[in-house]
């Protein structure tokens, strides 16, 4: 079949430009609307359905941000640019103190505090530093599916930098484990790079606290602030009662893909992928845990508003964008996290005062069941919608369940936790131990 295109082939050019017209008209459409969803989306969209967090829930978050604060001072005694109200620590409290030439570059500096106002004895990990070499290479040691872990996948160079801080520190925590009455809470906290190990630390001595003395997983807590992405979504899910993630507003790192090279293909092209697809991809990396969303601003409003704390365990938009936003950066300082989760504090507990009906205890025990059903729930939605190697029968699962060899361990023998991290990479991909048997 021929097509008449007239003598002089007006009518085919005509033709030919219409449908050239046509395909600009197609592009520019496409392009506005990529433009307009990236400019008009805003930090506070990720968590508008979520429910407000009540004080008792969020009043460590502040203390915690002051002890990562307290590794920058080398002297917490008398620090030369000291918070707002103060550190607020007992220069006694401080156990130890461990600086880059320790380290070795194998982690950031950390230091360990006992918190005895609280009972708690906490490691805190400071984050990236733009001035050593060790923390990028730490950082962008990662490859996508690169290290399967506990029925899941988890960042390859924070597994390393947590196991080696195990193998340093266990002892120290073992021992003030069992000098303060094997009572304490062991409290891991982190801020950006320093928050992704502080992650992969908890799911391990959650997972092991037999080694720490006997340490139950109810006793491990994580504070990832301003947190990396350095989980698969089932096991970010699964660690939720354990680990809870900070985030202030338009922070970029807990929605920057890891490794860092993709950052600007998420920028670019994440809006046109399905979410559905992100889902399904078993290599991708979330940030770990329950999340707590600081927002202080909103779109198309200049200025901070009393900053308000919403919180949630989601599976599906889970930060998946980011935010174009002069604060993306700012956001991300450990400082300003500090000033206004402090604030955000102030306001809970004030509106808590004003809305008060029943009794604290009954309110924290009410609420405690309330997070426990969160995390069943989130649990379940991640097994409904089909998110890779995601369980509902591994919720919970005590320590004691995985102690392989433990009878056979000497009793005062140090732990290699080389080893113990190892049997955690020996689970199948429901979660469950393969054990290898001996010919």
């Amino acid at each position: 079949m021929s097509v008449s295109c007239g003598d002089d082939g007006v009518d085919c050019l005509d033709c030919l430009r219409c449908g050239v017209c046509g395909l600009d008209c197609l592009v520019i459409l496409g392009c506005s609307r990529w433009v307009w969803k990236r400019c008009t989306y805003v930090g506070s969209d990720d968590s508008t359905a979520w429910a407000p967090a009540t004080p008792d829930e969020f009043e460590p978050v502040p203390r915690v941000c002051r002890l990562i604060l307290a590794i920058y001072r080398p002297d917490i005694r008398h620090p030369e640019f000291p918070t707002s109200g103060g550190h607020r620590l007992n220069p006694d409290w401080l156990v130890k103190r461990v600086t880059y030439e320790r380290t070795l570059g194998h982690a950031p500096p950390y230091i360990i505090y006992v918190d005895h106002d609280h009972c708690e004895i906490v490691l805190a990990i400071r984050g990236l530093s733009l001035a050593k070499e060790s923390d990028y290479k730490l950082l962008l040691d990662n490859r996508l599916g690169m290290q399967m872990f506990d029925g899941g996948y988890v960042h390859h160079g924070l597994l390393k930098s947590a196991t080696w801080l195990l193998n340093e520190e266990s002892e120290t925590l073992k021992r003030l484990w069992v000098e303060n009455g094997s009572n304490y809470n062991i409290v891991f906290a982190g801020h950006s790079l320093g928050s992704g190990v502080a992650s992969l630390l908890a799911v391990i001595v959650a997972n092991h606290g037999d080694r720490l003395g006997g340490v139950p997983r109810s006793k491990v807590q994580c504070y990832a602030v301003a947190p990396a992405r350095c989980m698969s979504l089932n096991l970010a899910v699964k660690y939720a009662d354990v680990i809870h993630s900070i985030i202030l507003q338009d922070d970029f790192l807990p929605r920057t893909p890891t490794p860092l090279e993709d950052i600007f293909t998420s920028i670019f092209w994440d809006t046109f992928i399905p979410e559905g697809r992100k889902l399904r991809d078993p290599r991708r990396l979330y940030a770990p845990g329950r999340m707590y969303h600081i927002v202080e601003r909103k779109f198309c409003r200049c200025g901070r508003y009393p900053p308000e704390v919403r919180t949630a365990i989601p599976v599906d938009g889970r930060f998946e964008h980011i935010v174009l936003s002069c604060n993306a950066t700012s956001d991300h300082a450990i400082i300003w996290i500090e000033r206004e989760a402090e604030k955000a504090l102030q306001r809970i507990r004030e509106s808590s005062a004003e809305t008060v009906t029943t009794a604290p205890n009954i309110q924290k025990f009410e609420r405690l069941r309330t997070l426990e059903k969160e995390h069943k729930d989130a649990v379940e939605r991640a097994v409904s919608l089909d998110i890779p190697h995601a369980v509902i029968h591994s919720l919970h699962r005590k320590s004691a369940d995985i102690v392989l060899d433990d009878k056979a361990r000497p009793r005062n023998a140090r732990t290699n936790w080389d080893e113990v991290v190892k049997k955690l990479m020996n689970r199948d991909r429901s979660g469950k131990l393969c054990l290898e048997r001996n010919k």
